[in-house]
């Protein structure tokens, strides 16, 4: 009888079965770490700038019961001689332009306020207005005689704060800074939202708590706000 030698197992026989799981767990490995790396930036981007925006909603929330008490500081000055021809009156008409650059420079080291943005025009005076977060102010000129008189109003921090939360008069920078916040916020929120799914298979009360957290806000929207 003839024998034949034993067969030789192919490399690649036996493997194929737990191929495709271990694909599977490097993979969610691969984008677990991923989520947890985008997870924790993203919240320490966010850290400081939610507990504001936390604490500003709370306030915004209760504005009517949270008393403020009002500062108003009036200043008066003279326009210099050798300016009075820039501000001088003249038959155009109303219009919104800059305070002229030596004019911006002259009373804002007179009067320690900030001189840029639009002022209004008018036949008799040149209105500044310079609102800002948790206050409000403004600048007149009269164009016949440069008498000049300013208002500042501050309505304490808490309605510093709550301005800031909705970008009230704070600029181009702090309205850039809302948006990086919001997109980091968004990271967060949705980095979070893939590693509840990862881990959703060992933790049973995952979806209904995320669904508790919709369906409650629309009850109240739909039922409760008139």
């Amino acid at each position: 009888m003839q024998e034949y030698p034993p067969a030789i197992p192919s490399p690649h026989e036996g493997s194929q079965p737990g191929a495709k799981p271990r694909r599977n767990k490097a993979a969610r490995t691969f984008w677990l770490k991923q989520l947890h790396t985008w997870h924790w930036m993203s919240s320490a981007i966010c850290l400081i700038g939610l507990l504001l925006f936390t604490i500003t909603g709370i306030t915004l929330n209760h504005a009517a019961e949270i008393e403020a008490d009002p500062v108003t500081v009036e200043r008066e000055a003279q326009l210099p001689a050798n300016l009075m021809a820039t501000v001088a009156p003249d038959d155009g008409d109303d219009v919104k332009k800059p305070l002229p650059a030596p004019v911006a420079a002259w009373i804002g080291q007179a009067l320690n306020v900030p001189t840029h943005g639009l002022a209004e025009w008018s036949v008799d005076s040149v209105y500044l207005p310079l609102p800002r977060p948790g206050g409000d102010g403004w600048v007149s000129i009269d164009r016949a005689t440069g008498a000049i008189t300013s208002e500042e109003t501050s309505r304490g921090l808490v309605a510093w704060l709550n301005d800031l939360h909705k970008g009230r008069n704070s600029g181009t920078v702090w309205k850039w800074f809302i948006d990086i916040f919001a997109g980091a916020c968004l990271i967060f929120s949705i980095s979070g939202l893939f590693l509840l799914q990862l881990h959703a298979s060992k933790r049973r009360s995952t979806w209904p708590i995320v669904g508790a957290g919709l369906v409650i806000p629309a009850i109240l929207a739909v039922y409760f706000i008139h």
